[in-house]
């Protein structure tokens, strides 16, 4: 009983082994009782009446009784219930049983003899009724013109004769019964198996799971409430292959994003090594290459960070009233010069009268950083950056638009998720694909929201809304 498989063939079994038992017994006293005794007092009641038609036409069996005895040993081969002839006196004239021999010529006492010699109707007594015997008899006066009631037949059918017919009808009730059993017990089986294979095989996938194991979907079959587990077991595991995919790509992104400024290091600190601190012009150079990498580093620590605390739930914000026109002045004025040196346009339009909000002034620099250098990034040379702000419908907005490559709608509805990157052919494959996802989670923690709108071959706008007051 420690398996659900035996549980529930038991379960199924056990109703069978307790209701169809007693479902028989019952049927067969009901069968017996209501149906076939009855039928048999109704069949014996037909034949008192045969009986006592054909007596019409030999009326001197009343009074010869060699006639009487020779009329009933013509009827004895044909009739199972033992027929007695009864004069008006109550004396045994013959009987086809060979137990009332002796009998015969004497006076014999039967029940209701009296009422059906006064009355003149045949009296009937079903099986049971008659006490101490549980035989069942009927009486048929014989009324002759002129002279009355000259006699009576008596037919008596024993309860151990009629019981002697029942076990055809009991063996066939068995047979049902047990053929009931061994479809239930299989039935039951088939059931119980149909309900554990879900659970067996998600188990099993589960312990594949955990040995380290392809991930693999399951097909929802079976019970609803086993489509809702296997239902959930396949978000688990689509979950868990998007982490092992995010995973894989964390770990080669890291491996090239800090390979390389390593790379540039070291081959700085070669060439200072080698003698070229030696001519200052060469030394400033190539220190402030090594700054530069740093930087690159340094920003990415940032972004694992941010990525880090926002999966832990540590993401919390410093809000401090905060004038936004000087604010994005000040902000945008670093970026420009990046935006310079690549050789990009640079416009901004940044109105004065943009309102104080409570910000986290350095979480929503960090945002705005982040998209205005993924544009910067993926501008090439001689395009142009733009940036714009203003309030409408209750919310303030700042639009960032470059002259990219753009991005395919597909890439539209994921360019905010962590480690995505557009494909190389589209975009250089730069960075780790977390300044626009960490950008998107910092806007929805000041309860504002970043679009996207682009085309493919005329760049990209994103912008950015903040509820107007907070």
């Amino acid at each position: 009983m420690r398996s659900l498989r035996t549980r529930l063939i038991f379960s199924h079994v056990l109703p069978l082994l307790i209701v169809l038992p007693l479902v028989g017994v019952a049927l067969t006293y009901l069968l017996e009782t209501q149906v076939l005794l009855a039928s048999l007092s109704n069949e014996l009641e037909r034949q008192a009446m045969l009986v006592a038609n054909v007596a019409d036409d030999y009326p001197q069996i009343w009074f010869e009784p060699q006639q009487a005895q020779a009329f009933t040993a013509r009827l004895k081969p044909f009739f199972t219930a033992r027929v007695m002839l009864i004069s008006s006196d109550g004396i045994l004239l013959s009987s086809t049983a060979a137990e009332d021999q002796a009998r015969v010529g004497q006076s014999v006492d039967v029940p209701g003899f009296q009422e059906v010699l006064h009355t003149g109707v045949v009296l009937r007594a079903d099986y049971g009724k008659q006490p101490g015997t549980g035989a069942a008899y009927i009486l048929v006066p014989v009324i002759m013109s002129g002279r009355g009631v000259v006699g009576v037949i008596c037919l008596t059918d024993p309860l151990s004769s009629v019981y002697a017919r029942f076990p055809k009808t009991r063996t066939f009730i068995l047979w049902v019964l047990a053929v009931g059993l061994v479809i239930g017990v299989a039935m039951g089986l088939f059931l119980a198996l149909d309900l554990t294979r879900p659970l067996k095989r998600t188990t099993q996938a589960m312990a594949r799971m955990s040995d380290g194991q392809s991930l693999e979907q399951l097909p929802e079959q079976g019970p609803e409430e086993f489509r809702l587990l296997l239902r959930a077991f396949n978000a688990l595991t689509s979950q868990l292959q998007a982490a092992e995919q995010a995973r894989q790509r964390l770990l080669a992104n890291l491996v090239h994003e800090i390979g390389r400024p390593l790379g540039a290091l070291r081959s700085a600190l070669q060439a200072l090594s080698g003698g070229a601190d030696e001519s200052p012009e060469l030394r400033r150079e190539l220190l402030s290459g090594m700054d530069a990498e740093v930087g690159r580093m340094q920003r990415l620590l940032d972004d694992l960070t941010q990525l880090y605390a926002q999966a832990v739930g540590q993401l919390e914000l410093e809000r401090r009233p905060t004038a936004l026109s000087p604010w994005l002045q000040q902000l945008l004025v670093p970026w420009r010069e990046a935006a310079l040196d690549k050789g990009l346009s640079w416009q901004v339009e940044i109105p004065r009268a943009l309102p104080t909000l409570d910000v986290d002034a350095d979480r929503l620099a960090q945002a705005l950083g982040n998209v205005v250098s993924n544009a910067i990034k993926y501008t090439p040379a001689g395009g142009e950056i733009s940036i714009a702000a203003g309030v409408g419908e209750g919310a303030l907005w700042v639009r960032v638009h470059d002259t990219g490559p753009g991005l395919m709608p597909e890439e539209q509805k994921r360019i905010f998720e962590p480690f995505y990157r557009a494909p190389a052919s589209r975009r250089f494959p730069q960075g780790m694909g977390l300044g626009l996802s960490i950008a998107h989670d910092l806007i929805a923690a000041h309860d504002g929201h970043i679009e996207v709108e682009s085309t493919p071959g005329t760049g990209s706008t994103f912008t950015i809304w903040l509820p107007a007051s907070n």
